[in-house]
């Protein structure tokens, strides 16, 4: 391809490289808890599994939000940690969580955060964006199973408290 420009006539090839950005999900194997009682296993039945499997969490001096991304029997495929916020909040937006979820082939979530005042009862904001999860899990057929928040002394399990409906 000939092209005329400031500077004369110049020859041009008529191919060009295109590139973009490919996506490949890594995962690795993580070391949850060394010392987990021999109930608790990566099948959960019960939110008492998933806090013992993540009680230490409570030591944290910042909020985490973690997804657990299960397969069709309740069995962990994969863990995420979506956001690591401040001393009472973190931003938790549904576009984060169900990214991994939908990458992992996850059939349910389980969510989980710690409140690092100890007090793991829910606030307003995390009853709002669990509704808001739940609605867009719907959407795209991944199951919010239950939201568990692990306080100083315990946790707080929004099936267990009739909070998820």
């Amino acid at each position: 391809m000939t092209q005329h420009n400031l500077f004369g006539v110049e020859s041009t090839p008529i191919t060009h490289k295109i590139t973009i950005k490919e996506i490949h999900p890594v995962m690795k194997t993580v070391v949850i808890r060394e010392d987990a009682p021999l109930w608790v296993n990566t099948r959960f039945t019960r939110p008492a599994q998933v806090f013992e499997m993540f009680r230490d969490l409570n030591n944290e001096t910042k909020e985490h939000f973690i997804t657990l991304h299960l397969d069709g029997k309740n069995r962990i495929v994969c863990k995420e940690t979506v956001s690591i916020g401040s001393l009472n909040q973190s931003i938790v937006h549904p576009r984060e969580v169900f990214k991994t979820a939908l990458l992992s082939n996850a059939a349910a979530i389980l969510l989980l955060h710690n409140h690092p005042s100890g007090d793991p009862n829910p606030s307003n904001e995390d009853r709002l964006i669990t509704r808001r999860l739940i609605e867009c899990g719907q959407l795209i057929g991944i199951h919010v199973l239950d939201h568990i928040i692990i306080g100083a002394d315990g946790f707080i399990s929004f099936v267990e408290d009739g909070l998820m409906g």
